[in-house]
This record gives structure tokens, sequence and C-alpha cells, in this order.
């Protein structure tokens, strides 16, 4: 349905899977009624399509879709209006996991992709490698890879006995009649000192503040001995002193008499 809004343009999303025959369909809003000899411009990509079935305020075209080659963007235009309708004819997507999956050294990863409504024809999956995608043969690899297809819609792939290696991005990809869509997918392996890492840190504060205690006990202890021996050298002094003024009053007393 085009609107009549000046300079804005109405997008839809069809998926198709197989070989098929589809109409596509322009009907301008009532507001435009009115109006005679209205014209509307039918493209796929830049290439005008001209066979065009109008009916009163519609314009539709019939297309066979046999490939994928009869795949992508087909528009409808009204002409000296700026108003138009794209259609992006595609594939199923693949449903993959947004968010990396978090795993541990010697772990087993379980990836799952999912095709819904749409039934692919095969899976295929594929680990990343740099800049090449290159596709899992678990029959190969059978102590590193698992490959299930759980039902028809959703496939699987365990991972074995994970390494640092196996860090990186995988791909699922489903085959349909008209061609192919990819689900991408993210594996983060962590060594098992990760999770340690925290209590590692608190037993390392814990074993300073201990540290940090004990010295000032050893310290204070010091310090206190340290007193005690002041003191006691003190006394010991003022004692000494003590007896030598008394020896000299006495001396002093027994000369005068």
């Amino acid at each position: 349905l085009l609107l009549g809004v000046s300079g804005t343009s109405i997008e839809k999303n069809i998926t198709l899977d197989s070989a098929t025959r589809i109409e596509l369909s322009c009907r301008l809003d009532n507001k435009y009624s009115h109006l005679k000899s209205l014209q509307v411009i039918w493209k796929r990509g830049n290439e005008t399509i001209r066979h065009i079935n109008k009916t009163e305020n519609s314009w539709s075209i019939q297309l066979r879709i046999l490939d994928n080659s009869n795949l992508g963007s087909y528009s409808c235009t009204l002409k000296g209006e700026e108003i138009s309708a794209l259609f992006h004819l595609q594939v199923p997507t693949i449903e993959g996991k947004e968010k990396p999956i978090v795993s541990y050294e010697g772990d087993t990863a379980v990836m799952i992709c999912k095709s819904f409504g749409y039934t692919p024809v095969a899976w295929t999956w594929y680990v990343t490698n740099g800049s090449e995608q290159i596709a899992i043969n678990d029959s190969l690899l059978a102590d590193k890879y698992a490959i299930n297809r759980i039902s028809a819609n959703v496939t699987h792939l365990k991972i074995l006995k994970l390494t640092k290696e196996d860090n990186g991005v995988y791909w699922c990809e489903a085959a349909f009649e008209l061609g192919k869509s990819k689900g991408k997918l993210s594996l983060k392996v962590l060594s098992f000192m990760v999770p340690l890492k925290p209590f590692l840190a608190i037993v390392a504060e814990a074993i300073i503040l201990v540290t940090i205690v004990f010295l000032c006990e050893i310290y204070s202890k010091k310090k206190e001995k340290r007193a005690v021996e002041v003191w006691i050298l003190t006394s010991l002094s003022y004692s000494k002193s003590e007896e030598s003024n008394g020896l000299e009053n006495s001396s002093t007393r027994h000369r005068k008499i």
C-alpha cells in the first residue's frame, strides 16, 4: 500500500525457500484515488520491468522464481510523486546466537542453529581461519567435532576437549532450493584460572592485611619492650643518683660534727 506521502518508501521482506510463482502488487492510498493517468515504474535493482498488470490505482507484476538469480530487491515508484515500495525477495534467515558462547578448557561446547518455518535441504558447519571459512568434516575429526541434525530445522555442532585454539567465529549454513543462508556464532574458551582470579586476589589481599597486622604487632611489642628497658634504666639511674646524694649528705653531716 502506497500511503501517498511524498518522499516516503515502504519496505517488505518476502521469504522464499523453493521455486514458485509470486505476484507483487502496489496499491495507491485512497487519498490519490481521484487522480488520473498515474504511472508506476517497476524495477529490479536498476533494471526497469515493463510487463505491468494494472487495475484501478493498483499495479502488479508476476514473477517466476526458479533460482537465486531471481531473488533480490524489486521496487514500484509512483512517477512524479517520489512515493515507492521496496520488496526484498530472500531465502530464509538462520538464527545463530548474538552473544558469544563461553566455556572452559577441556569442556565441550554445543552450538545450535535453527531455521524457523522452512526446512533446509542440508546443513554445513564452518570454522573461521583468518579470512577463510573452512568446512568442518566431523567424520574425519570425530575426536574433535560431532554434528547432529536434531530435527529437520535444527542442527548442533559439538566441539570436544576445548583448547584456546578453538576460540573464534563459527558459521552454520543452510542450503535451500533457492540458495544458501548463514548464521554466525562466536566461541570464547577460558582458562580455569580465570574464575579463580577474583578469589586469588581476595586471598592475596587477606595475606597482605594479615602480614601488615603481624608486623604492626611486632613493632608494637618492640616499642613496648624498648619503653620498659628505658624505664628500668631510668629507674636504676635515679636510684643510683639517690644513693649518691645520700652518701654525700651523710658525709657532710659527719664533718660538721
